[in-house]
């Protein structure tokens, strides 16, 4: 299924739908305001919280944590010794990985786990401003955590381009 994502969500106070492609509210990304670090909460249309991202303070590297119900379920960091400047991996607390590579600037990436895809990330298929689309493609998973996933590597690489 594919989602639409504006593009900069994570404005002070910001909060915006992300919708399906056809048109129907999936998730709310809530910007928090007045907090010391990013945070973001992926509610439903019902306004409970999924998923918050947060950015990790005092970290040796950039990095981002996505919890639910205050647990951490993810840690996104850039790859280490990758040739690949595009290059992330997202650390499961179960022990699993997920990387995150492609034109992640040009939002055209995907995210995989062990070769699987489980997500593409494109601005290919919707020509609204600011606008781009996560097509989760198995229909088992998980898409507030993979929709995260995507807010989180695209903040952590729009803010190493500001630095």
């Amino acid at each position: 299924m594919k989602y639409l994502v504006r593009d900069k969500i994570f404005a002070i106070g910001d909060d915006y739908w992300i919708e399906t492609e056809d048109g129907r509210q999936a998730f709310l990304a809530d910007g928090k305001a007045l907090r010391l670090r990013d945070t973001l909460e992926l509610k439903d249309p019902a306004g409970r919280v999924l998923i918050t991202l947060r950015e990790k303070m005092f970290s040796l590297r950039d990095a981002m944590t996505v919890q639910r119900d205050d647990q951490t379920l993810a840690t996104v960091r850039r790859k280490r010794l990758s040739l690949l400047r595009n290059h992330y991996r997202v650390s499961l607390v179960e022990g699993t990985e997920l990387d995150v590579s492609g034109r992640i600037l040009d939002r055209e990436f995907t995210v995989e786990y062990e070769g699987e895809l489980l997500a593409h990330v494109s601005r290919k298929w919707f020509r609204l401003h600011e606008t781009y689309a996560v097509n989760v493609i198995r229909e088992d998973a998980d898409a507030a955590l993979l929709i995260a996933v995507v807010i989180c590597v695209i903040r952590m690489d729009e803010k190493e381009r500001e630095d």
